[in-house]
């Protein structure tokens, strides 16, 4: 695609996000997952090359004919191409649906209602959340936004500005055996392993260039700060960019304990500033989303530069 026609299909399949949200009936990653599912049972074996091969058969043969697709419809018609592609980043990214998960929390913690907080925060995140205080809570929510929105939205974008729909199935189809695979347990401690490590490569650079966008929309100079002192030690190496540059860039305190499984486990801190709360929550939504406008904006202005080039 060209810088013009990617930066139009960028914006209508932000825009379809906005509009529609997550699809609730037939999402083709439930039927994705349940193939994946048959994937595991037919390969699984404890070993890495079976978790490789079954990682090759989920994903490559559906992220090729997502890209042939495209590239057939633009033979035929470039608007019908267009809209093929558009309707692709549409159902790779998470936009709205991080708002919609993200902001009952926010609500729920400034109505003072903290049984509801834990529950509607308990729908993001994997800890204990009836061991959660009010601003645990509220961490928990600012940090899943905050790593979400590289995981669900500018990973998806940059992988679709970099490969088109092939990209984007790409990204997302791996990202979804991360979830499903990439754990470090007796069953998947192998088998898992190529899904998780995978994910970590697609996820490297999108990682890197959502913590200078957290910075720069945010306090630049504290959110750099925090990312070259408080990233190394965090356990992911995509998280630790993302969650300390979006702490110190909306001055807010993150990380620390947090129950998994009835134990209370020891993490870094992240960020610096004031406690998080219900308006972390809401800063670090606006945050993504600004964010998002930003790519967008950058997108379109180099596709104005390579359309004033054609023209000197």
């Amino acid at each position: 695609m060209s810088a013009q026609a990617l930066a139009w299909t960028m914006l209508g399949g932000v825009l379809l996000d906005a509009a529609l949200g997550e699809p609730h009936r037939a999402h083709p990653l439930v039927g994705f997952g349940r193939m994946a599912r048959a994937l595991e049972a037919a390969l699984h074996a404890d070993r890495r090359m079976r978790g490789v091969a079954a990682w090759v058969l989920a994903v490559l043969p559906l992220s090729a004919a997502a890209g042939a697709l495209h590239w057939a419809l633009w033979q035929w018609s470039p608007w019908l191409g267009g809209a093929y592609a558009a309707a692709m980043l549409y159902l790779a990214i998470g936009l709205r649906s991080l708002r919609e998960h993200a902001a009952p929390v926010a609500d729920a913690l400034q109505a003072g209602e903290l049984e509801r907080a834990r529950a509607a925060v308990g729908r993001i995140v994997s800890r204990d959340t009836q061991a959660l205080d009010p601003e645990r809570v509220a961490a928990a929510a600012t940090e899943s936004v905050l790593e979400n929105g590289s995981d669900a939205v500018f990973a998806a974008l940059f992988w679709f500005a970099l490969l088109g729909p092939a990209g984007a199935v790409l990204y997302r189809l791996s990202n979804t055996l991360d979830a499903m695979w990439g754990y470090r347990t007796a069953r998947f401690e192998r088998f898992g392993w190529a899904a998780a490590r995978i994910d970590d490569a697609l996820n490297w650079l999108p990682a890197r260039l959502t913590a200078l966008t957290y910075a720069a929309l945010g306090h630049g100079r504290r959110a750099l700060r925090c990312w070259r002192a408080q990233a190394p030690a965090w356990d992911s190496p995509n998280a630790g960019p993302v969650m300390a540059a979006g702490a110190g860039a909306l001055g807010v305190r993150l990380g620390g304990a947090a129950p998994y499984h009835g134990v209370w486990e020891a993490r870094p801190l992240l960020g610096e500033g004031v406690a998080p709360d219900a308006g972390s929550i809401r800063r670090a939504l606006a945050l993504v989303e600004r964010g998002t406008v930003l790519w967008l904006i950058v997108v379109a202005a180099v596709a104005a530069l390579e359309r004033w080039h054609a023209y000197v």
